[in-house]
């Protein structure tokens, strides 16, 4: 059953009208699985056709066609394409009775064969006005929405969808909201057609044309917008044409932001190729205009500025040739090249170095003497050898000035100074005050944590983003190729993968090498040889060996009380008013109260804690004032208690620690300085083991063992049961345990603690000790006797043992030491325990050497007993 109509007439030859804001609406299908229904022309309002008048009709049976992923509205013209049997059927069907047939949007677009489980409720009922069949077997349709419905039923399934539905006119509502909104619809329909460049103006007019029901507008507004399926359904089914208007409005107000936004963006995108357009243009123009007034181009111009640096620079030979040949290569590079930044780069780095810019100040002795003198107190030794350091290069610098013309030249090979100390003592500082005294620019490199070699020879061009390495960049930065240049923390630098910086620095610290330093950015050989380099580093034994044999190693130790108490009162507490806004002269600070900061406060080789206490203190004075309280004159033990709180650090800890047998004093050196450590032992019924703790390293532990096996080797000797280790553990302590510790320096403390615990004979709480033993009892000589000794005394101690071939580091030791310490030269764990014993064992050891208990010492001893 066909009913033809010819093509000339067809709804769907109708001039087409854009919608969903500028696209053609997309195909939309049945899902019954055997036909497809899709919109191929815009939707147009109905005006002069209205819809059959079947109000009346409350409840009526339709033949059903599912829509995959479309919308028909009540009072709107659509077209749709059927092409599967089923929907071919139907359309059949409907066309030879009234043309009137069910629309409903199925529920998921993808399905096939939609049930009556799979449409939703809410759907048109629409009058097919005409058909149109086409080559392939499909059919055209043209429909017309007439109003909304309600699906209560499916009735049939085969061989098409029969439902019994329910008309759901929307009530007529006149307000004057409702004319506002119409009002407000209209303006932003009309805004958005503006902005849609396929919107034809005839939509508008359409539009104004509508009558007074609102209705028809929503319809046509909503037909005509880029709207999502679910949205569509959303306002189709709203029952308040109000609520519907409101609807409306709020999705064309969000379209319309969404589409001046992207009209902003292309036009800003189109004003940027304007001008990249103009400037491209205007270039090309200026480049006519200097070749008709025969002036160079910029390119020109900059190559040529660049020859000109390169003939002033004062570079090597080698270097000039590489720039020029760089030079030549950057003027046939058009600028646009990706390698013409790299060479310009590069060749920007060659000509800034300092090649042959040198300081002008000459090297002034007294001058530097009386620098560092102004800016450090004591540190005697270590002015002395900076002062012939200069000295030395003064005398050279002099000689090759008067030296005839063609005479061989001195050689430039200065050492290189490594400042050797715990915080706080003044390495950097040093250098600071070299740096000043000579007149010269300082320039500073942390190597701590430095793990990669590029950091100081830098990368190889090929790399992207390349650059050279840290010190070519510091020299760069000084504008002098004689700054003194800090390698500071030297001892913390470390290795990976990436490579070995230490290795690295060896040329740049060699004297023999660093006059021709190849950087891998540069690749051509920068003269060093003028830098004085000082490095500076907390501990001498992580520092690679390679690396210490090419410096000068100064030591320097902590300070004493006497020491501190000058450099507070002259440097750290004047600096510290001036820094909290007090005036120096408003307060007086006593030597008890620096004193008291000093002994009680803080425990330190440097005076960096110190600095801080007094800070503390000050900014206390500085809020009294502020407030109006009163401030004393004079700042006294009893302010500084006030100021700082009740005392950190005691004396009397000593004396209550060794107090029982087997605890011994030992004195250790660490990257902040000496510091003492107490050795605890004890034993517990068990069968000869020996259990150490405190996170000691492997070489506190030998030493550990070795005290005891000296012990068990000298039991009657030392008044000790013989069979002591038979029938007991040993358990060896170093606390704290949460810091590690090794060294070999703990040998005789741990001998004694051992002693002291057998003998249940306590250790003077006055004496401690420092010194290696062997199995012999032979006491080896230590380092670090300067810091060790004046870590003792901090704590309080009077009297310490060190081996007698640390006899000549006694000579560094300052004066007050020798006054307030009584020193005891050591050559055998003997002479330590006597040292170090009271009394009460030594007239035990007396009576053990008798003649009777000799005889029987020797009737007792067992022959050993040799381990497979």
């Amino acid at each position: 059953m066909t009913n033809e109509t010819e093509p000339g007439k067809d709804a769907l030859e109708e001039p087409a009208v854009e919608t969903d804001a500028g696209e053609a609406p997309v195909p939309l299908t049945s899902a019954d699985g055997a036909s497809s229904v899709s919109a191929e022309a815009p939707p147009q309002p109905v005006a002069d056709d209205p819809a059959p008048e079947q109000t009346d009709i409350k409840e009526e049976t339709l033949p059903l066609l599912p829509l995959k992923g479309t919308v028909v509205f009540p009072m709107t013209l659509i077209p749709l394409a059927a092409a599967q049997e089923r929907s071919l059927r139907l359309i059949d069907d409907v066309m030879a009775g009234e043309r009137t047939v069910a629309l409903v949007m199925q529920k998921d677009a993808d399905q096939e064969g939609a049930g009556p489980d799979d449409i939703l409720e809410i759907g048109t009922i629409a009058t097919i006005h005409q058909m149109m069949r086409v080559p392939d077997g499909s059919v055209r349709l043209a429909v017309q929405g007439v109003e909304r419905m309600r699906v209560l039923e499916v009735t049939q399934e085969e061989p098409y969808l029969i439902a019994r539905v329910r008309r759901m006119p929307e009530a007529t509502e006149d307000s004057v909201e409702i004319q506002a909104l119409m009002r407000n619809t209209l303006d932003l329909f009309q805004r958005l057609v503006a902005l849609v460049p396929h919107l034809p103006d005839e939509l508008v007019t359409a539009a104004l044309n509508v009558d007074e029901d609102p209705r028809r507008l929503v319809y046509m507004v909503a037909t005509n917008l880029r709207m999502e399926p679910a949205e569509r359904q959303e306002l189709l089914e709203i029952d308040s044409v109000t609520d519907k208007l409101r609807t409306l409005n709020a999705f064309l107000t969000k379209e319309l932001d969404v589409l001046e936004l992207g009209k902003k963006i292309q036009t800003d995108v189109q004003e940027e190729l304007s001008k990249s357009q103009r400037d491209y243009f205007l270039r090309e123009q200026l480049k006519a205009i200097q070749k008709e007034l025969g002036e160079g181009s910029e390119a020109e111009t900059e190559m040529a500025e660049l020859s000109g640096k390169i003939d002033t620079s004062g570079m090597p030979e080698e270097a000039e040739k590489e720039a020029r040949r760089e030079l030549d290569r950057l003027s046939k590079l058009p600028p646009a090249a990706a390698e013409y930044g790299v060479i310009k780069t590069y060749l920007d780095w060659l000509v800034s170095l300092p090649w042959t810019t040198s300081t002008e100040a000459q090297i002034d002795v007294a001058e530097t003497r009386r620098v560092l003198n102004e800016d450090h107190y004591g540190l005697d030794k270590i002015k002395d050898r900076i002062l012939e350091y200069l000295a030395v290069r003064k005398l050279k610098q002099a000689r090759a000035a008067d030296a005839d013309e063609g005479a061989e030249p001195l050689p430039n090979r200065e050492p290189i100074l490594c400042f050797v100390g715990p915080p706080g003592v003044g390495k950097t500082s040093l250098a600071q005050s070299i740096a000043r005294s000579m007149g010269r620019e300082m320039t500073r490199m942390s190597l701590g944590g430095v793990r990669d070699e590029s950091e100081i020879r830098g990368h190889r061009r090929t790399y992207v983003g390349a650059m050279p390495g840290r010190i070519i960049q510091a020299i760069r930065r000084a504008g002098a190729n004689d700054p003194v240049f800090v390698l500071d923390e030297v001892d913390k630098i470390g290795n990976d993968w990436r490579g070995d910086p230490s290795s690295a620095l060896l040329e740049v610290l060699d004297p023999e090498q660093n006059n021709s330093f190849r950087d891998h950015y540069l690749d051509v050989a920068f003269d060093l040889s003028n830098v004085m380099f000082i490095a500076t580093a907390n501990m001498l034994d992580t520092i690679p060996i390679p690396l210490r044999d090419r410096m000068e190693i100064v030591e320097l130790s902590g300070y004493t009380d006497e020491d501190k108490l000058q450099i507070g009162r002259r440097y750290l507490v004047p600096k510290q008013l001036k820094a909290n806004g007090l005036e120096v002269d408003r307060v007086t600070w006593t030597d008890d109260a620096l004193l008291a900061i000093i002994q009680h406060y803080t425990r330190e080789a440097g005076v960096r804690n110190l600095e801080r206490e007094i800070g503390t203190a000050c900014r206390k004075i500085a809020t009294a004032v502020v407030e109006g309280r009163d401030v004393p004159a004079s700042i006294g033990t009893a302010e500084i208690r006030e100021f700082l709180g009740r005392p950190r650090y005691f004396y009397e800890e000593r004396a209550a620690r060794t107090s029982q047998p087997g605890v011994s004093i030992g004195v250790g050196v660490n990257a902040v300085g000496g510091d003492i450590m107490f050795i605890e032992a004890t034993r517990m019924p068990g069968k000869g083991s020996l259990i150490v703790t405190g996170q000691l390293g492997d070489v506190m532990k030998e030493s550990a063992t070795a005290a005891l096996s000296f012990v068990r080797s000298r039991a009657r000797d030392l008044a000790l049961d013989a069979e002591f280790y038979a029938t007991s553990d040993i358990h060896l302590h170093v606390p704290a345990g949460a810091i590690p510790k090794d060294g070999p320096s703990a040998g005789t403390a741990m001998t004694t603690a051992l002693t002291s615990l057998l003998t249940g004979v306590p250790v003077r709480e006055d004496v401690a000790m420092t010194g290696e033993i062997t199995l012999r009892g032979q006491v080896l000589p230590v380092g670090g006797i300067k810091d060790k000794a004046l870590a003792a005394r901090r704590s309080g101690v009077t009297t310490f043992v060190l081996p007698r071939r640390n006899e000549v580091d006694l000579d560094d030791l300052p004066e007050e030491l020798h006054k307030d310490m009584t020193f005891i030269l050591a050559d055998t764990m003997d002479d330590v325990l006597e040292a170090a014993m009271p009394e009460e064992f030594k007239e035990r050891r007396r009576l053990r050497a008798t003649p009777e208990v000799e005889a029987q010492v020797e009737r007792e001893r067992q022959p050993l007993t040799i381990a497979s």
